[in-house]
């Protein structure tokens, strides 16, 4: 059984700094990719600079 964890996610997106809140099961980047698509479709291949950590 896998915990899921509320992390937070910070990320460029065409340059300007960003952040959004996401339940991944670890913190890993691929993961933190995945939630971001989710939440910018196809503007999600614009994002770099990704840094995930625990949400306090």
């Amino acid at each position: 059984m896998s915990t899921n964890i509320k992390y937070v996610i910070k990320y460029k997106l065409d340059g300007e700094r960003r952040w959004d809140f996401a339940v991944l099961a670890d913190n890993s980047l691929e993961q933190a990719q995945q939630a971001l698509r989710k939440i910018h479709g196809d503007d999600a291949d614009k994002i770099t600079d990704i840094q995930v950590s625990k949400a306090l």
